[in-house]
């Protein structure tokens, strides 16, 4: 059995009082900083990687046009990635960015981005603010099974989450298609009188 806990340091945020494990992966990395999966990895003795499977500029399904704000035209910069815990695959994470801030730039590139697309996406000028994040599940389908290297009776854990500018822009939607076994994901609140 694959055991994949998102264990990350906690980050408080105060306007919601809300903390969850995810907060390293929503913010741009310092210079030589490690992308987070790799520090995540690393901190619980693993070795955490990713494969780009493609990047391309297309239509995207309609509930990522809809939190993109693209409306039934609009196209997006995808880049579809599978990560792998020591070698072993365990999501599918495909980020899109509106084509409109993404085109002829590093995330349209179909290479790795030094820093990740986070750190990309504040050199242009976009820097993440907020980040909202639904989770469900339901079973694979068959090139999920391929890819993720899971039965035909496996299910899947599917975390999507959508990041905003202070002014409420929509950046960036990311879907992670999960092995849902061993999956862990934590969320913290804190209790603040004045909410």
């Amino acid at each position: 059995m694959l055991v994949v806990l998102f264990v990350s340091m906690e980050e408080h945020m105060p306007d919601t009082g809300w903390a969850s494990v995810s907060a390293p992966y929503v913010r741009p990395r310092r210079p030589g900083e490690a992308d987070a999966w790799t520090e995540e990895a690393a901190a619980h003795g693993h070795v955490g990687t990713n494969r780009l499977r493609g990047v391309e500029e297309a239509s995207p399904p309609r509930e990522v046009a809809d939190v993109l704000d693209l409306g039934p035209e609009g196209t997006a910069v995808i880049r579809r990635r599978l990560v792998l815990l020591d070698g072993r695959p365990t999501e599918l994470a495909d980020s899109y960015y509106p084509a409109s801030i993404a085109r002829g730039t590093r995330l349209a590139e179909e290479r790795k981005i030094a820093g990740g697309a986070l750190t990309a996406l504040a050199e242009l000028g976009f820097r993440p603010h907020s980040a909202e994040e639904s989770v469900t599940a339901r079973p694979s389908t068959k090139p999920e099974q391929d890819a993720l290297d899971i039965h035909p009776e496996d299910w899947v854990m599917v975390l999507t989450r959508v990041l905003r500018t202070d002014t409420g822009m929509p950046i960036e939607a990311t879907v992670m298609t999960m092995v849902a076994d061993g999956r862990e994901l934590r969320y913290r609140m804190i209790i603040n009188e004045e909410l």
